[in-house]
């Protein structure tokens, strides 16, 4: 059975979910057949092989499927411009050099989700499977890769995954959680919070994150206090600079990344502010380059070279066909407190009035 698409009475593209449900196996089964793979029954093999040619599904005997693994992923980034991205990097190519899969990097710009070689896949690009880095994907363009049979991994997605692609990220809120907590033991009332776009998911959790810690001590959320930017250098510095000029700026900010956080840095000291003594600055990646800043960067540590092994690690596993035990991981943050961060500066009292005449009578003479 076909399904249409809306009223326009059209054939809907099949899905593997359909595919598996008609032959009566699992999505697992149907993705070891489209790869070629040889731990699947002849009966079974030849029923779902029959489905995929009746609903002219790319695979055996009539698509552009590849029967054999070519022995690579593409990992597919934002930017290289980042040393957040060169973590990831670093974590994908460890995992697949100790299974022997090779690593292709393609960059794609902020408002595309897709390299321009993935127009025409998988004629003109042949690899295995994807893992996408904080980049958005079109229901287009995801069911371009699940026709050639490529498998899917997103790390850090932009918006919440559909329940079937498997997603890494980190525990964003409890970062953002430990971050407030932090300075707010410290002694912090006005905490600022500088999050990355808006509208990603990661932003969203470490400003609820934020949110929470500040409702939880009974501190009313200012709104002038919470600010967004892009992750980079420049909106953090930005974004400082419109703080503080506040008639009363904040004591302390959180931003949402160490490039961020390197920015506030920038902006404190053109404002002849010193950190930790005026500004206290809390980051979010904990990049190796936080421990050679001055003053060394308090920062909420995700395990980015992790997530990109586990990323890997998932998406190698999927090729496999076995898919992951459950679709979303998210690996633990925790705070890493060093110099930038210290009680807010004393309050200094108001300069003692000078006393009036009026007020001591005048000396007898």
């Amino acid at each position: 059975m076909r399904t249409s698409d809306g009223d326009s009475g059209r054939p809907s593209r099949p899905t593997l979910a359909l595919i598996a449900a008609e032959a009566g196996v699992s999505t697992a089964t149907v993705s070891k057949v489209l790869n070629g793979r040889t731990d699947v029954a002849p009966a079974t093999r030849e029923r779902v092989e029959a489905l995929l040619r009746t609903h002219n599904y790319p695979g055996p005997g009539g698509g552009t499927r590849r029967t054999r693994r070519s022995g690579l992923i593409d990992l597919v980034l934002a930017g290289l411009d980042s040393p957040w991205a060169v973590e990831i990097l670093r974590g994908v190519e460890a995992e697949c050099a100790e299974h022997g899969t090779g690593v292709v990097v393609s960059l794609v710009r902020d408002d595309d989700a897709c390299p321009p070689s993935w127009q025409n896949l998988p004629a003109l690009h042949h690899s295995d499977g994807v893992i996408l880095v904080t980049s958005r994907m079109t229901a287009r363009q995801r069911d371009q890769l699940e026709r050639a049979g490529v498998g899917l991994v997103l790390v850090d997605p932009v918006n919440l995954p559909a329940a079937d692609i498997p997603s890494v990220g980190a525990t964003n809120w409890a970062g953002g959680l430990a971050a407030t907590e932090h300075l707010i033991e410290l002694g912090h009332r006005r905490v600022a919070v500088i999050g990355g776009p808006a509208d990603m998911l990661c932003t969203q959790a470490r400003v609820d994150g934020y949110r929470t810690a500040l409702e939880q001590a009974g501190i009313e959320v200012d709104r002038e206090l919470v600010r967004y930017g892009d992750f980079h250098h420049e909106s953090g510095f930005a974004r400082t600079r419109e703080l503080l000029e506040l008639p009363d700026p904040p004591t302390a900010i959180f931003a949402g990344s160490d490039q961020q956080a390197m920015g506030a840095y920038q902006a404190a000291r053109l404002a002849g502010l010193r950190v930790p003594d005026d500004l206290s600055v809390v980051g979010f990646d904990d990049l190796p380059t936080c421990e050679w800043l001055s003053p060394p960067l308090t920062t909420v540590r995700q395990p980015l070279e992790e997530m990109g092994r586990v990323a890997a690690r998932t998406l190698l596993q999927l090729l496999d066909g076995r898919p992951p035990l459950t679709p979303r991981v998210e690996l633990a943050t925790d705070l890493r407190v060093r110099a930038s961060t210290a009680p807010p500066p004393a309050a200094v009292p108001p300069p003692a009035a000078a006393p009036s005449a009026a007020s001591h009578p005048p000396e007898d003479r």
